[in-house]
């Protein structure tokens, strides 16, 4: 049985056998993260899975899936004790979010049983007032400790620092971290604060541990590499629960960053284990910690669940889906046009190197823009959400792959800003940011051996039949999306740039027109337009 404590009264619990053996406490962990409202099943490439290839058992993940496995691990658990958390992102990333927003979310996360969430950077894509929405219709907590919403109106006093829950018997603590550039890969205005996470999260472990909590589990949504900094430095916390980075790990999967857990040494000699869950509810993290009775974790294992096709979908949760679906239906099913082999859309590999779906969308930006005059184009890697496989192109998967509702955007700014802008752009590659640049009318080489900041090498744009490189003193109209116009993703020399226009037609918009101006058949391809040094 577990018992919510929460606030001022959760804090000021204290133990009150102290001095009295107890028994080793041993707590399931199930986690979920970056789910992106993918409510339906997705293919081994992350795009759209059609009703026929889900049949044929060939997709992954879903919400009647995940529903599913997280009732039978459940289960199969019986007495033992357990909690399924949620490291944030669940905005944003398929039709479902952009018909819905945070009701469809709030209504299924609910239903699911999540016990603590942590606010995701993507939580803020529409603002403050979304995620209010989201909080108002939530059953559970949305924590997040260095994420200072006190001079917001719509969030002040609602996103709390730490959280405990009794369960068997025990108190177990939450804190919780949230990315600090999300005032730049997301919106959520001039009143909200993104503190340092090192600092932030020091602070809630010894107010937890003033508290008499001694079970302490950072969920987070910073990402594997500052998890990982993050049990290396922050004395107190037992596990940490991650997300942000869609970051894979395994003991049997091939192509896993790392070992589940990942044990990191913490400051006091301790092994810390570290913990994610991919992304889109593809696996259902499943961590058996144990706790010796002075609070120490004295073991940790486990392994992800695979959402497959081996998964039965709860039928109510199929049912609902196909209800909420109708009004979006339509839509989602418009041929638009077909491509001769799949479109590379993945973040494992938009935002390290040129992919083909970067070179279609940027292609398409620069298109639309060329009887103005646009000199070339910049996309964000981060922007490009899922790839599209050979064949028909509907408009629900354009959508898929550009959820956002950006708009076309231009800036006219000189040739040593565009530098900056894609050193901006390459700065952040080992944490797969999303800022990396997928671009159409020039070509960059970068250097990741170098520091950020002095990355790249060499940048060229057309003159002539040729490339030259680019001259720093002219003035060039960049296009880009309306987000990193207004410096989005670190981008703040397109914010401070002259002639600012943000207000194109949507990017999916663009991208379908530029398909259908083709003739509605698309071959993807790279030309070698980004290059890294040593290649």
């Amino acid at each position: 049985m577990k018992h919510l404590l929460t606030g001022v009264s959760a804090l000021a619990l204290a133990l009150t056998f102290t001095g009295v053996a107890r028994a080793d406490f041993t707590l399931n962990i199930l986690h979920i993260n970056d789910f992106h409202s993918r409510f339906g099943p997705v293919t081994s490439s992350n795009s759209n899975c059609a009703p026929d290839a889900d049949a044929a058992g060939e997709c992954f993940g879903g919400i009647a899936r995940l529903k599913t496995i997280i009732d039978d691990t459940r289960a199969g658990l019986g007495d033992e004790n357990a909690v399924l958390l949620d490291a944030g992102d669940q905005f944003q990333g398929s039709l479902f979010y952009t018909q819905y927003r945070s009701e469809i979310i709030a209504e299924f996360t609910n239903d699911l049983g999540i016990e603590v969430m942590a606010v995701g950077n993507h939580e803020f894509d529409d603002g403050p007032e979304e995620l209010a929405r989201l909080l108002d219709a939530v059953d559970f907590p949305i924590i997040s400790g260095n994420t200072n919403v006190d001079n917001e109106p719509l969030l002040a006093g609602r996103v709390a620092g730490t959280h405990v829950l009794e369960i068997g018997g025990e108190k177990v603590g939450f804190v919780s971290a949230l990315a600090e550039d999300t005032d730049e890969t997301s919106s959520p205005g001039d009143n909200v604060v993104f503190e340092d996470a090192f600092t932030s999260l020091r602070a809630q472990v010894d107010a937890l541990t003033a508290a008499g909590v001694d079970k302490i589990i950072a969920l987070t949504h910073i990402g594997y590499t500052h998890d990982m900094e993050i049990a290396a430095n922050v004395p107190g916390i037992d596990v940490v629960v991650g997300g942000h980075s869609h970051t894979l790990l395994s003991n049997t999967a091939e192509d896993a960053t790392g070992p589940y857990p990942t044990l990191i040494e913490g400051p006091n000699g301790n092994e810390v284990p570290v913990v994610t869950a991919y992304q889109y509810g593809i696996y259902l993290g499943h961590l058996v910690v144990t706790w010796d009775d002075e609070g120490n974790v004295i073991s940790a294992e486990g392994e992800p669940l695979l959402v497959d096709a081996s998964v039965t979908p709860d039928e109510g949760y199929v049912t609902r889906l196909a209800e909420l679906e109708e009004p979006i239906l339509e839509l989602m099913e418009q041929v638009i046009g077909e491509t001769t082999e799949a479109i590379e859309g993945s973040r494992e590999v938009c935002r390290i190197v040129e992919c083909t779906m970067g070179n279609l969308v940027a292609d398409a930006m620069l298109d639309r823009v060329a009887a103005s005059g646009g000199d070339f184009a910049i996309q964000n890697g981060g922007g490009l959400r899922a790839s599209i496989d050979a064949g028909e192109i509907t408009m629900g998967e354009v959508l898929t792959v550009l959820p956002f509702s950006n708009t076309l955007a231009t800036v006219d700014i000189s040739g040593a800003d565009v530098i900056d802008a894609l050193e901006n752009g390459v700065s952040d590659v080992e944490n797969g940011a999303g800022r990396f640049p997928q671009v159409a009318g020039l070509q960059y080489t970068w250097d990741q051996s170098q520091p950020a900041g002095s990355r790249i090498v060499e940048v060229l744009v057309p003159e002539g039949d040729g490339w030259a490189p680019i001259d720093e003193e002219a003035i060039y109209t960049v296009v880009t999306n309306d987000y990193m116009r207004r410096g989005g993703d670190g981008y703040g020399t397109f914010a401070e740039g002259d002639n600012p226009y943000d207000f194109g037609p949507p990017l999916e918009q663009v991208l379908a027109d530029y398909i259908a101006k083709m003739g509605g058949i698309y071959e993807p391809y790279t030309d070698g337009r980004i290059t890294e040094a040593g290649e």
